[in-house]
């Protein structure tokens, strides 16, 4: 067992009261009873989330649509779960669907793991979306450091040289000052 999916199951035995229930969906490999449990009526969220995680890791792209809303949740360690399983989901949709959360204002609070997912998955719309975020996130009344703390360590692990512009904007942001000038030395050119 791998050690996010240790980490999780732990967790959500806990949540779930190590029920009967909990039980099977740990124990299972038939990707059918999983992908049942996203669709059935009454599941609660522990349930859910076992199953996505699970089919996603698996690559089963059925998980794909609760993976993006658990992505969303305002749980740390639910979006963290979420983040991982679609990484190893592989599905195209993916970064499209991290980029519009990373990007949206009014979930800036919850963006964190989306824009993490979104340098891990290293895809087209990746550095636009950080680029855009960032550009939002360095205004000094801006309460989200440490999103655009990760935008600033995402766009420098790219490497994408249309993210110079707004990481020498940073470098004026007394937290993000250090991490900006070390993106900066990784961009080409």
């Amino acid at each position: 067992m791998d050690e996010e999916l240790r980490t999780l199951t732990i967790r959500l035995g806990k949540e779930s009261g190590g029920s009967e229930v909990y039980e099977r969906l740990v124990a299972t490999d038939r990707l059918d009873e999983l992908a049942a449990v996203l669709t059935a009526d009454g599941q609660p969220l522990w349930a859910r989330e076992l199953a996505a995680f699970r089919l996603g890791c698996a690559g089963d792209r059925r998980a794909f649509e609760a993976l993006v809303l658990l992505l969303n949740h305002r749980d740390p360690e639910r979006c963290a779960s979420a983040a991982h399983a679609l990484a190893r989901l592989r599905d195209p949709r993916t970064a499209r669907a991290a980029a519009a959360l990373a990007t949206n204002e009014l979930r800036t609070a919850y963006a964190l793991y989306p824009v993490r997912l979104l340098t891990e998955l290293r895809a087209p719309e990746s550095a636009p979306a950080l680029i855009a975020t960032l550009e939002r996130l360095l205004s000094p009344q801006s309460p989200y450091w440490r999103i655009a703390l990760a935008c600033v360590e995402g766009l420098g692990a790219l490497g994408d040289s249309r993210a110079r512009l707004v990481l020498t904007a940073a470098c004026a942001h007394p937290r993000l000052s250090a991490a900006a000038s070390a993106s900066l030395a990784r961009l080409p050119g």
